[in-house]
Parts: structure tokens; C-alpha cells; sequence
């Protein structure tokens, strides 16, 4: 212990930024598991889509898209996400609606924006596109 508070006020400056990376991990650790919106492995994506009729929600680009997707997924682009258009997803307003993007971070904000316009079983893919190939899992053109 006395190495460790030696260490802390020999070098104030790696401490204080070894706090704050701790203190942000915490807090974001919190907010993940405080979010409605609930971020989902595979195979949880394939039991909602399989078992609910859930909906995959592709937001990335147009070319991404066409290049390879999950199977009947919905493409929806960024620029009408933000803009609160979700006219083509008003059908699927009651049914779990899973939002994929590349690598799992874009899609927060789209998935929670989708939460605020009332499609309250949406979910984003933990790891995005990058995690469902990796898996080996199928893709369509």
C-alpha cells in the first residue's frame, strides 16, 4: 500500500488519468445496463428474429448494404434516423426491432432514437456487422 500512494504522488499525472479512465468505464458500464434500449449477442438477434418476428434495421451505407447483409434485413439510412423518419418502420412498431450498423457504435444513438419515437422493444447488435461475420454467421446480396 505505501508503494501505491509513493507511486500516486510521485507521478499525480498518470494517476489522475488512470482515475478518470476508471471513473468513465464505471459510468459507462451503468448507462449500458440502465439504457432501455439493450444491446444483443447473435444468437440472441436469431432466437428474436426466428421465435418473434423481429426486425434487423441495417444502417449502413447503401453501398455496405448491397455488398452483404443478414438475411430480409430493412435498410435504413443515418440521414432519415436522424431526421426521425421511421415511416418505413411504422409496421413493425409492435415487433422487436434489432438496429445494426459496422461495429456496433453507431447504432446506439439509431436504436435509442427508435426507443423515443415509440418502437419500445428495440435493440442494437453487440459488435455490429463485424460480430455477425466473425461468427460465421449467413449473409445475403
Amino acid at each position: 500500500m505505501e508503494q501505491f500512494i509513493a507511486f500516486a504522488s510521485n507521478h499525480m499525472l498518470l494517476s489522475a488519468a488512470w482515475l478518470a479512465i476508471f471513473t468513465l468505464i464505471i459510468f459507462t458500464t451503468i448507462k449500458i445496463k440502465m439504457s432501455p434500449v439493450k444491446q444483443i449477442s447473435t444468437q440472441e438477434l436469431t432466437f428474436f428474429v426466428n421465435r418473434e418476428d423481429g426486425v434487423v434495421v441495417d444502417i449502413r451505407s447503401e453501398k455496405d448494404f448491397k455488398s452483404g447483409h443478414i438475411l430480409d434485413a430493412k435498410h435504413l439510412t443515418v440521414e432519415k434516423a436522424n431526421n426521425n423518419d421511421f415511416a418505413s418502420l411504422e409496421k413493425y412498431k409492435d415487433k422487436p426491432i434489432i438496429v445494426v450498423c459496422a461495429a456496433g457504435m453507431t447504432a446506439v444513438k439509431v436504436a435509442n432514437q427508435l426507443y423515443k419515437a415509440g418502437f419500445t422493444k428495440s435493440s442494437l447488435l453487440k459488435g455490429g456487422m463485424n460480430s455477425w461475420i466473425s461468427g460465421g454467421l449467413p449473409v445475403t446480396k
